[in-house]
């Protein structure tokens, strides 16, 4: 009963220390005197940030939409050449921040870039007797989301696509629909949902997007927040920045949620396709044609920008290979081991919390605390900020009343307060792969092991511990990459002189010095390839790979409410 109740109240306690960040927000946010501040924002930059980033998620959207359904058809429905490759390249662009992406292009295509220059020389242009677009441009940086985000639609629309309910395809076609009929009146609406569900994923990405957008000078609530902060010093305002922004991260969340709704209620996944590979083989144009079309966004999204970053060091190898390369990767990887670690023993504790006690308090505390992943980098480091700056001030007061002496800040600006943001940003991650893992042990286990004399502590050791050990390696393999490339929050709360592969590369991108940022940029591409290369496998192995895309949904808390 003791561990129980122990249990219970370190899940209530994080929940706490989760929700603080955003509750701070939206206190500052509508603090006395907040009205003056938002009315000064209405005036002057509101409408600009509302209007970017509402054209950058309604860009966004429709591209990812068209590419990863597209795609997703296409494999789903026929064999071609190439087919059993795409099925799994496709996917790698996850690997690819869409700020790296935009760094490897502003290299090939600004005025300077080789493919500027090769025009003007093979046409003998100068300045000004030509256009070409701006890739530095809202334009630009939602094309730059596009082929990085697709993966999430694309793998989505796939599984819905191959386990769409066969006899609804059928019926169909005994009703003399052919398969463009069928497609667009049965296929495409019975897979909408799953659709939806990875637009809303992609939406909340580019939402959270820091390091693309201020590279490409494009106002959105992100660099609003950033600038508000840092360069005009009003506390004020970048909280009803962030509060605002957050009301765009609602939306996306109620999209997510009505979509999984709307597929449990047409029973997608339960009336599956017969098992084997029935697929038509198409050769010809119509197979080159499919496999052109499933090559442009592995090329684009993935192959050329790890060409052209590693084109830059082998250039450049004196100025790309810096001394301080070995620093930055030990502070990266330090950083998000620990995070890692950390999210995991945490996600561990709650759901054996709500294991052991299986009541609606640790179950809230659980939504609570996977609630996190949905905030953005900028918002999260604006909310961990006032809190942890009113308890610096507290400390310090206390310090000087009782010794004389200011010990200055002791949590902001510290490794203390970037790896607090990580454990709230992150924690769904981690959530989402160790709630499933005590889900799939039988609560027969527990009651023989209790039979037994066991209690909690030594049933968890030697009961639970062994079964969970994959799933929690992978968890911790899944947020040390996400705290990995983590631009953001890391920008915002990294202790003075700390920086890390993402902070380094935007560092030396912003000062058009792309040589350098390429050797950072590709660590943090190879990093990322490890989950997707074993998401990959898993796919070929079992058909489907959504298993990657639960552990960066918003959880609904249903699964965790099985009891033992």
């Amino acid at each position: 009963m003791r561990e129980r109740r122990t249990l219970v109240i370190v899940a209530v306690a994080l929940a706490v220390l989760a929700a603080l960040p955003v509750l701070s927000v939206v206190a500052r946010g509508i603090a006395p005197g907040a009205g003056a501040t938002w009315s000064h924002l209405a005036d002057t930059v509101l409408a600009r940030y509302v209007f970017n980033t509402a054209v950058l998620v309604v860009l966004v959207g429709a591209g990812v939409a068209f590419g990863g359904t597209l795609t997703g058809w296409a494999l789903a429905q026929y064999r071609f050449p190439g087919s059993a490759f795409f099925e799994w390249a496709l996917l790698l662009p996850l690997a690819m921040p869409a700020y790296v992406m935009a760094y490897a292009y502003t290299d090939l295509l600004q005025y300077a870039g080789p493919v500027q220059t090769a025009l003007r020389e093979a046409f003998g242009w100068s300045r000004g007797d030509y256009w070409f677009p701006d890739v530095r441009s809202l334009p630009g940086a939602a094309t730059m989301f596009v082929f990085a985000l697709y993966p999430y639609v694309y793998l989505l629309a796939r599984t819905a696509f191959v386990e769409r309910p066969a006899a609804f395809v059928e019926a169909a076609r005994t009703l003399g629909m052919d398969r463009r009929r069928a497609f667009w009146r049965v296929e495409l609406p019975l897979a909408r949902p799953a659709i939806a569900g990875g637009i809303a994923l992609a939406l909340m990405e580019t939402l959270a997007d820091f390091g693309t957008v201020a590279y490409f000078a494009v106002d959105t609530f992100t660099t609003g927040i950033y600038r508000a902060w840092f360069s005009l010093g009003d506390r004020a305002a970048a909280a009803q920045l962030a509060a605002a922004l957050l009301g765009f991260v609602l939306i996306a969340i109620a999209l997510e949620r009505a979509s999984r709704g709307a597929a449990r209620s047409i029973g997608v996944g339960r009336m599956r396709a017969p098992s084997g590979d029935s697929r038509p083989w198409l050769g010809g144009w119509r197979g080159a044609t499919l496999a052109a079309l499933c090559t442009v966004p592995l090329v684009v999204g993935f192959a050329l920008p790890v060409a052209l970053l590693a084109r830059l060091v082998h250039a450049e190898p004196e100025v790309a290979v810096t001394a301080r390369f070995v620093e930055w990767a030990w502070n990266s990887l330090r950083v998000a081991g620990v995070a890692a670690a950390i999210s995991v023993i945490f996600a561990v504790l709650v759901a054996y919390a709500i294991r052991l006690a299986p009541g609606p308090l640790p179950r809230a505390a659980a939504r609570v605390l996977a609630l996190g992943y949905a905030v953005p980098g900028t918002v999260l480091a604006v909310g961990v900020l006032l809190p942890l700056g009113m308890l610096d001030g507290w400390i310090a007061d206390a310090m000087r009343r009782m010794t004389g002496l200011n010990p200055g800040l002791l949590l902001t600006g510290t490794t203390v307060a970037l790896i607090y943001a990580y454990l709230v940003r992150y924690f769904a991650v981690a959530w989402n792969g160790i709630e499933p893992g005590f889900a799939r042990i039988t609560p027969a286990m527990d009651t023989a092991a209790r039979s037994l004399g066991a209690g909690a502590g030594e049933t968890f050791r030697r009961v639970h511990a062994p079964l969970l050990t994959r799933t929690a390696a992978a968890a911790l393999l899944l947020v040390f990459v996400d705290v990995m490339k983590e631009l953001p929050a890391t920008l915002v709360l990294r202790p003075f002189n700390f920086d890390t592969l993402a902070t380094q590369a935007y560092a030396f991108a912003r000062d058009e010095r792309l040589a350098e940022a390429a050797l950072p940029s590709l660590a943090i591409v190879a990093v990322g390839l490890i989950p997707i290369l074993a998401l990959s496998r898993a796919s070929r192995r079992t058909g489907s790979g959504t298993a990657f895309l639960r552990d960066r949904e918003v959880p609904r808390g249903r699964a965790s409410e099985r009891q033992p």
